[in-house]
């Protein structure tokens, strides 16, 4: 996935379904610099995690 893709992902209202390394996840916010993304498992929100938005894929 790119930056772009991810901040439209994060600002929609509808559900995208987004995976990281095969588990559905959450992004909660893109930094645009890095292209690091804070993700959390859809079944754990407190579970949070930084990760390449590269790692992210949209189903």
């Amino acid at each position: 996935m790119n930056v772009t893709r991810a901040q439209e992902i994060v600002r929609s209202a509808d559900k995208i379904t987004v995976t990281y390394q095969g588990e559905p996840v959450w992004i909660d916010g893109v930094d645009e610099t890095s292209a690091m993304a804070r993700v959390h498992p859809e079944n754990n929100p407190t579970d949070t995690k930084t990760v390449a938005v590269a790692d992210l894929v949209e189903k």
